[in-house]
């Protein structure tokens, strides 16, 4: 199964993508790791992402697809996987559609977990990772309202959306989303 996992910063994408991914026994993907792990590694797009992740923006698209698709072709995601943390915009969910018609793949679902913004800011700050400060935490929320929202409807417009309310504990989101899943 081929999915991706959207909502955002502190809608808990990080939790439920690690428990689903061991339910379906697929890999996690999740872009902010991948960005992290360059940094540190001073890989060439690690160097060119870097300036972008420091100040909670976006990393531009070029950049991105290359991460995604250097990561897709490893041989632990041939049978499937889940993305948490691209794409962030409409643009970049079409470019993921290329991306996987060259790789002779296809979406699945994308996973929308709905939660208002002020859960979004004290899920994030509670987590106190060196980049959750509250002006770089207030950024990627609005960001993610800027950008990420037309996703859903991009997803929604190719019945390939499942919404969950993910205010709800923990392990009702993960049942709602099982159900959902192999409905």
């Amino acid at each position: 199964m081929r999915l991706i996992i959207l909502g955002g910063p502190g809608a808990g994408k990080g939790t439920q993508a690690q428990k689903l991914c061991q339910q379906l026994n697929i890999p996690l993907i999740g872009t902010g790791d991948i960005l992290r792990q360059a940094i540190i590694a001073q890989t060439e797009l690690g160097q060119q992402a870097q300036p972008f992740v420091e100040k909670g923006e976006l990393v531009p698209d070029p950049t991105m697809i290359e991460f995604i698709r250097a990561r897709l072709l490893l041989a632990d995601a041939a049978a499937g996987w889940l993305l948490d943390g691209y794409p962030r915009t409409a643009f970049q969910a079409e470019e993921l559609d290329f991306l996987l018609d060259d790789l002779g793949q296809r979406l699945n679902w994308a996973i929308w977990l709905e939660v208002p913004e002020p859960v979004l800011m004290s899920r994030s700050l509670a987590r106190k990772r060196p980049d959750d400060q509250p002006e770089i935490v207030q950024r990627r929320i609005d960001l993610f309202y800027q950008c990420t929202i037309p996703i859903m409807e991009y997803y929604e417009r190719r019945n390939r959306l499942l919404k969950i309310n993910a205010t709800q504990p923990l392990e009702k989101v993960q049942q709602e989303l099982l159900e959902k899943l192999h409905s």
